[in-house]
């Protein structure tokens, strides 16, 4: 620190020589102060206006860990319906597989159209504005939302789930895909242009070759987000284990809400060491030794 090296004459000395940079500091300082005090203020009008009783917030604590407590003691475990659980559970991935690779089939051409640097013509640039705006409404919308509207519109079930995931991620994935193709290096199109490529091979080698990285680390996450996710959704009828969930819950079988808690978990933590042996082959790469030519064979006659 320059404060426990030099003696405090040459700090003085140093500060008067160079007071616009201490200026710049101090000025640093009392914006990050106001910044922390209207966080501050922002609590304390939060909890004032709308309420948190202090024996409301301690008989919440208390009640909290009575459903830990249950939690951690199972009873009669032998006589659970394993068969039902893990059944749920694999038709919740079902559920989100196909969702998920349904939407990044159909947000990968599609986030192209919303990409400002691939839709740079002005005839085009009303088409970029209109899907981006389509996106925002796709995923402005909660998931659970959508599965209630599409469990009224096509009954209850998986198919629910799996059009209220595809219609969210859409959005979601779509809107971030093209701000991966917007976020590439425009020189290697110049150059493709340069050698006589055309509008689609700039676009296939000049962007989509940088951002499907991006591609797929967001892809692989969702996956993964939506595996957590969408056990909501069974709560409102779109099939899956959240309808265990709500089930148990309303019998107070919290040890069984735990156990489904947990098989959640581990298959996430799969799928997270999925995910990054996928990333490390596809994204990082293998370093490919050179070719090296044999040591010529000996024959027997040879000295």
């Amino acid at each position: 620190m320059l404060t426990n090296t030099l003696p405090p004459q040459a700090l003085a000395q140093f500060k008067r020589q160079h007071r616009e940079i201490f200026a710049r500091q101090n000025r640093y300082l009392r914006r990050v102060g106001l910044i922390a005090a209207a966080v501050a203020l922002y609590y304390i009008y939060f909890f004032s206006a709308f309420g948190l009783p202090w024996p409301r917030f301690l008989l919440g604590c208390q009640q909290i860990g009575h459903y830990l407590a249950r939690m951690l003691v199972w009873h009669n475990v032998a006589n659970w319906p394993f068969s039902y659980y893990l059944g749920q559970i694999f038709l919740t991935i079902a559920i989100v597989w196909v969702g998920t690779l349904t939407a990044t089939l159909i947000a990968l051409p599609l986030s192209f159209l919303a990409a400002r640097n691939v839709m740079s013509t002005p005839a085009l640039r009303p088409i970029a504005r209109v899907v981006r705006h389509a996106f925002d409404i796709f995923r402005g919308i909660d998931m659970a939302i959508w599965g209630m509207v599409f469990v009224r519109a096509v009954g209850m079930g998986p198919l629910a789930g799996v059009m209220a995931i595809i219609v969210q991620d859409v959005g979601l994935l779509g809107k971030l895909y093209a701000e991966g193709h917007e976020a590439v290096d425009k020189l290697p199109g110049r150059g493709l242009g340069a050698v006589g490529a055309n509008y689609v091979q700039k676009q296939r080698f000049g962007i989509y070759t940088q951002s499907f990285p991006t591609f797929l680390a967001l892809s692989l996450y969702q996956i993964e987000s939506n595996t957590r996710s969408a056990a909501v959704l069974g709560f409102v009828g779109a099939g899956g284990v959240g309808l265990v969930y709500a089930e148990n819950m309303r019998l107070w079988n919290w040890d069984v809400v735990m156990f489904i808690t947990l098989v959640l978990v581990a298959i996430v933590m799969v799928m997270d060491k999925i995910s990054a042996m996928l990333r490390k082959k596809y994204i990082t790469g293998q370093e490919i030794p050179l070719f090296q030519p044999s040591p010529p064979q000996l024959t027997p006659d040879q000295p």
